[in-house]
């Protein structure tokens, strides 16, 4: 009997395959790691580019932080109702007394038509003045200056922005409401006039004062800043309105006749009356024509040099 053959046994080396790595190992890691996010034009030389933002990136300017200050200042209601009852006051003040006076018998003799624009003027600013202190002040009071200044750390852009926004907007809304009076002046009582307007004249009662009371503006915008309370400000720039005033009228000695004198000439309700003077009834004694803007010019610039020095060294 013969035994069957066995088969043949299988070699004792087997082919080598390509070494396997287990689940878990390094490469697998790798290849599912998540990828490190560079900006455009960040990554490192010879690296993975990586994550690309979509959002475009460039660096903030002033125009980013005008359009900021316009958006805040448009939106909150107290921009609303402070110019809004300023141009009841101008106009609805100046179209009052012009109608009043229409009315009557009376004669301007020498007096231009447009110097009866003047009381609804006076008692605009308060509401300008007003709005100048809260456009910072009331950040200060809600903590929103703190994100502000996160926003945009550049301390210096963002008064210039504020200060920018707020005159242009003061300017345009009194320029419009000081034309609209004057225009009904003129219409009411051109004829109780001996003399017709100047161009010089047109101009100052209308761009000429608009300037003044935005630069007025400009000044408490700096006390505010400077103070950082809303009440307080607004208090201190009522006494520089109305304090000198107020004093000279209550210095009777002789002593104090050049004091008196000087406070009365230079205060700011003699000094916007300027704006309104014709050439026949214009006074010699204290600032006359556009000296009044530049006065107030120099002095909103003093203000704002000391506010751009408290923002930029005092904390939030």
């Amino acid at each position: 009997m013969t035994t069957p053959q066995q088969p043949p046994a299988p070699p004792q080396h087997a082919p080598q395959h390509p070494q396997q790595q287990p689940v878990g190992a390094p490469a697998y890691a790798q290849q599912h790691a998540p990828q490190a996010g560079y900006w455009p034009g960040q990554a490192p030389a010879g690296g993975p580019v990586g994550y690309v933002s979509p959002i475009p990136i460039r660096k903030a300017t002033l125009a980013d932080a005008l359009l900021s200050e316009w958006t805040k200042i448009r939106s909150v209601r107290s921009t609303m109702w402070t110019l809004g009852v300023m141009v009841l006051l101008v106009v609805g003040i100046g179209l009052l007394i012009a109608v009043a006076y229409s009315s009557t018998n009376g004669s301007l003799e020498r007096t231009s038509p447009l110097s009866l624009g003047f009381f609804g003027i006076l008692l605009g600013i308060i509401c300008v003045i007003t709005l100048g202190v809260l456009t910072i002040s009331s950040e200060y009071g809600t903590g929103l200056i703190r994100t502000t200044l996160t926003a945009c750390p550049n301390r210096g852009r963002v008064l210039t922005a504020k200060a920018i926004v707020f005159f242009l907007l003061t300017f345009m809304i009194t320029l419009v409401s000081t034309v609209l009076v004057a225009m009904a002046d003129v219409a009411l009582l051109g004829d109780r006039s001996s003399t017709d307007p100047t161009g010089e004249e047109w101009l100052r009662a209308t761009v000429g004062v608009s300037l003044y009371v935005a630069t007025l503006g400009l000044l408490a915008l700096a006390v505010g800043t400077l103070l950082r309370h809303s009440a307080g400000a607004i208090t201190v720039m009522l006494g520089v309105v109305l304090l000198p005033l107020v004093m000279a009228m209550f210095m009777m000695g002789e002593t104090l006749e050049d004091l008196r004198k000087g406070l009365f000439e230079y205060s700011i309700p003699n000094q916007m009356s300027a704006f309104y003077m014709s050439g026949a009834d214009a006074v010699t004694d204290g600032p006359t024509g556009w000296d009044p803007l530049w006065i107030m010019l120099g002095v909103a610039a003093a203000a704002l040099a000391g506010a751009y020095a408290s923002l930029l060294r005092r904390d939030a």
